[in-house]
């Protein structure tokens, strides 16, 4: 991890922007469901859960900005998964790319802040670089996470508007009281995130980012686009969840440079060795449907 101007860690969000300027804003997703790693002839294994993280690491590399293993598909190898899980991070480490563990943690206290010891730590047993966090215990709840985040130049990403049709009926529920009084759960999310990267400091994009999924209108959560700030945007449903990169404009407005296409299945159905040009397609449209309209 490189280090900043003051002699600590860089901060995340300074280098997720320079990744995604020098090679592309592609987050590659790493899901070894079970159906993916028997179609691709591998066991829910330490060996084939860090075959398949090999193949699309290495597939990434040079062309993504960052990859994001899906903890769940590892954690339920057990003990031989997280040690398939070490590898992947490792190789992608070396490789050059940053890591989001797709790990959903959120918790009060203490407990909170161990989770993100665990995942964030620079000296911890996965030092990834971010991880992704619900807020839905009150995004107060969050400060000591984001504090261990800072202090070890790595990142969060919030989830604020979600694909599951469950999810729908709670975020753009209407906050009756507090200083978000009248907006949306997602849309006070959204502000709330705002106010955090704007509380730190001037930076590119921020160290705290949103997960807003590509598949959904942001008008119907009662989000402005405008309202995202600097926030680095983790967009899932790319590919074979039915969003078009030609459409990152339309989907984000002017926040569109701040978003990280993430696509996982779709990357999948040529096999091991069809990642790497699939990872190239992708990166060349994001490229051109960015510099169409800039």
């Amino acid at each position: 991890m490189s280090e900043g101007h003051t002699g600590g860690p860089a901060s995340f969000g300074d280098r997720l922007a320079s990744a995604m300027r020098e090679r592309s804003p592609l987050c590659v997703g790493i899901d070894p469901h079970a159906t993916t790693l028997a179609a691709w002839g591998l066991g829910r294994d330490e060996q084939g859960l860090t075959a398949f993280g090999a193949a699309l690491v290495d597939a990434a590399a040079g062309r993504a900005a960052i990859v994001k293993p899906q903890i769940a598909f590892f954690e339920a190898a057990g003990v031989a998964g997280y040690r398939a899980l070490d590898a992947t991070i490792r190789r992608a480490r070396d490789a050059g790319l940053l890591v989001v563990a797709d790990v959903k943690r959120g918790d009060i206290g203490s407990t909170g802040d161990d989770y993100a010891l665990a995942w964030l730590a620079r000296d911890g047993p996965f030092a990834a670089d971010a991880m992704t966090v619900s807020p839905y215990l009150g995004y107060g709840s969050l400060s000591g996470t984001v504090d261990v985040a800072r202090r070890n130049g790595a990142g969060v990403f919030v989830l604020a508007a979600t694909s599951n049709p469950e999810a729908r009926v709670l975020q753009t529920a209407v906050l009756a009281e507090g200083p978000r009084a009248g907006r949306s759960v997602a849309a006070g999310i959204v502000l709330d995130v705002a106010d955090d990267n704007r509380a730190a400091g001037e930076q590119a994009l921020g160290d705290v980012g949103l997960v807003l999924g590509a598949t959904l209108h942001l008008d119907d959560f009662g989000i402005d686009a405008d309202a995202i700030g600097t926030a680095p945007v983790l967009a899932p449903g790319f590919g074979a969840q039915g969003a078009r990169i030609e459409d990152l404009r339309a989907l984000y407005g002017a926040r569109a440079e701040q978003v990280l296409v993430s696509e996982s299945r779709g990357l999948l159905t040529d096999g091991p060795d069809g990642v790497a040009a699939l990872v190239s397609d992708r990166a060349d449209r994001i490229r051109a449907a960015l510099g169409a309209a800039a």
